[in-house]
């Protein structure tokens, strides 16, 4: 199936377009709005069509003229499109390689996303144009193993072979495993032989197995493993085997985010990829960052060079409100690594040789006489577990007849006053009181309650349940209850119970729960779509409802969120949504909620603190490796740009390392 946004134009004559091109460009000043109707509106083979009619009507070379009668970003835009794909990705790398500087990025993007046959072809296109030997011009602006990886990439080798053997898959993910994690250094050649010549299909099973026997994903042992223009080379040929355009989504997404434009990519991208998959960039797009491309273009770019994108773009999904089979493929092939289980690790680990009378003494010290020692304080707290902070809480008290939280609370304040505090309680102590929080007073904090409710297993509700009943003489359940109403109260009441199931899937029971959540034509208002949800999301094991989301996609060709998203609002779309965020990957999970409380401007510190000690000793190392991979920064480093001083030292030390 045909997956370009442009295609041939029904009723074509060369002669007649190059005629109209002429009229709009002939006299004073430019007829643009009918130079990109016209160009946007032709596939790349009838716009070299025209280009050579062009000539032989005027004598003149149309790339040419409209080079002269255009200008800027719209100029650069119009002119690709007029080029064969193969000139036009040898034009890109020249100007990549020329003048002071490599633009390393666009080497990357086009070298390890085409095919043997693009490459071949680009490789020609180079000679013919600038007669030049592509390779040559390569080996000699790039070096290490950045220059091995794309000369290999260069010979256009790749295996393509559907057929997989079973055994080379396992020996090539023990090869990278031993080459990279295993091995004292890295053995980058290992990597560079089979990222650049095994064939796709065989690398995605190797991916797979990888995580199964490493686990973790093969990006985040690259990143790991490897280092500056080599490391980004890697991880896009991982990205394009595993989606293009899931790749080129992110691309673009990128090129348009925050403060200016890439343009520049922008352009090569709309390009280069309307006529191969740009509706499923679009599909993946719309899906992944929940905005249609058609509607990021249009914010972000203006005039003819937006009318021109647009054309390309070839419809705005928001307004279509579908999801497409390469969506719902790269939502499944998600669900399907989600179910490889994965060491979770804390960053918190309890401390050798540990001495309680020793820290009790270390800490009342610090808080002894004039000033408070915060770094002294820091350093214990931080790097004892909570076991271990309960045992020098007892200490405390022996040794000295005080109240050690209370001490804590009298010598600090701020931010800093509330992370310490909240490490001394115990996790169930510690959630109550974030649950009696979110309900006290004026207001209800919904997205606590949503957070905490959603993501805590059997064990760990039923301890806050005994710990907000000795702390606050009052259910939880009580609590909730009054102080919500309608869908949300019985989702809430219902994982307030920690009653989930914990067995394994059921693969039959499985599909009939999908056929379930998938139903929109029940009438009956016993079985609203809501209680549905709830009888199959808030009771169900983990294992089983990853089954159900799975088959949830392969009965409607949508995932599971997308269609909470479009069919339910407010609070109960919340408490849906982060369930299933919980169930596909919950330090992914928890990684876009510590990432939204620090991005822009100021920083959601209640949120931060919560998740940095609730997690610390469960999945925060986990959550750190699912940070990078989503938002290309390191949580440490975020936390050290957005936080300051004494809290800031805190949370790095919570942290336990920069990734």
């Amino acid at each position: 199936v045909y997956r370009g946004s442009v295609k041939d134009f029904q009723g074509f004559d060369a002669n007649q377009d190059a005629e109209a091109l002429y009229n709009a460009m002939k006299g004073f000043g430019s007829d643009k709005e009918a130079i990109l109707d016209l160009i946007t509106s032709r596939s790349n083979k009838q716009r070299v069509e025209i280009c050579q009619a062009y000539k032989s009507l005027y004598g003149k070379d149309l790339i040419a003229d409209l080079k002269y009668e255009l200008t800027g970003k719209f100029e650069r835009l119009i002119v690709s499109l007029m080029r064969p794909p193969a000139y036009g990705d040898a034009k890109e790398i020249k100007d990549a390689i020329s003048g002071v500087g490599t633009d390393e990025k666009c080497l990357i993007e086009i070298l390890a996303s085409r095919t043997n046959q693009e490459i071949h072809d680009l490789v020609a296109a180079y000679k013919d144009a600038y007669e030049r030997d592509l390779e040559a011009d390569i080996v000699g602006d790039t070096s290490g193993h950045f220059k091995k990886m794309l000369v290999v990439l260069l010979q256009g080798a790749r295996e393509e072979d559907d057929v997989v053997s079973e055994d080379l898959v396992e020996q090539d993910a023990k090869d990278l495993l031993e080459a990279g994690e295993l091995k004292w250094g890295t053995d980058e050649a290992q990597f560079i032989y089979i990222l650049g010549r095994r064939s796709r299909q065989h690398l995605r099973l190797v991916f797979d197995e990888y995580l199964k026997i490493a686990g973790k994903p093969i990006e985040r042992s690259i990143r790991g493993e490897l280092s500056g223009d080599f490391e980004k080379l890697m991880l896009a040929v991982v990205k394009c085997i595993r989606s293009k355009a899931e790749y080129f989504a992110e691309r673009l997404y990128k090129a348009m985010k925050g403060l200016g434009t890439r343009d520049n990519t922008l352009i090569r991208i709309m390009v280069s990829r309307s006529e191969i998959d740009m509706l499923d960039i679009r599909e993946v797009f719309r899906t992944k960052y929940e905005k249609s491309l058609y509607n990021m273009i249009k914010e972000d770019t203006s005039g003819e060079y937006k009318k021109a994108l647009l054309k390309l773009c070839g419809g705005d999904d928001d307004a279509a409100g579908e999801f497409f089979p390469e969506a719902a493929q790269v939502a499944y092939r998600m669900w399907e690594l989600s179910a490889v289980k994965v060491e979770l690790r804390g960053t918190v680990q309890p401390a050798g040789d540990f001495n309680d009378d020793g820290d009790a003494q270390v800490l009342r010290k610090a808080m002894k006489g004039l000033g408070t020692d915060e770094g002294a304080i820091i350093e214990v707290v931080t790097k004892r577990s909570n076991a271990q902070r309960q045992q020098i809480i007892k200490a405390y008290k022996a040794h000295y007849g005080r109240d050690l939280m209370a001490d804590l609370k009298s010598e600090l304040s701020g931010s800093l006053a509330k992370l310490i505090l909240g490490l001394m309680l115990t996790p169930a102590q510690y959630d109550a009181k974030q649950l009696r929080k979110a309900v006290e007073g004026a207001g209800t904090d919904e997205s606590v309650l949503i957070e905490i409710m959603a993501t805590r297993n059997n064990q760990e509700i039923r301890a806050i349940n005994e710990a907000y009943q000795e702390a606050y003489h009052k259910s939880l359940e009580d609590d909730l209850s009054s102080d919500t109403s309608g869908h949300f109260k019985r989702i809430l009441v219902s994982l307030a119970l920690g009653n989930r199931d914990e067995g394994p899937e059921n693969p039959t029971q499985a599909h009939e729960d999908a056929k379930k959540l998938a139903d929109v034509s029940s009438n009956d208002s016993s079985d609203s779509l809501e209680t549905r949800f709830l009888s199959i999301l808030c009771t169900r094991s983990y294992p089983h409802l990853c089954r159900v989301f799975q088959e949830f996609i392969k009965m409607t060709n949508h995932d599971v969120e997308h269609a909470i998203k479009k069919r339910m609002s407010g609070d109960v779309r919340d408490a849906f949504v982060a369930i299933v965020r919980s169930v596909k990957n919950k330090p992914a999970f928890f990684a876009d909620k510590l990432y939204k409380s620090m991005k822009g401007a100021g920083t959601d510190e209640r949120t931060l603190t919560r998740i940095m000690i609730s997690r610390s000793e469960i999945d925060l190392f986990n959550i750190r490796g699912e940070f990078i991979d989503l938002f290309d920064k390191s949580l440490h480093h975020m936390i050290e740009k957005d936080t300051s001083g004494d809290y800031r030292k805190a949370l790095l030390a919570l942290c336990g390392g920069e990734d």
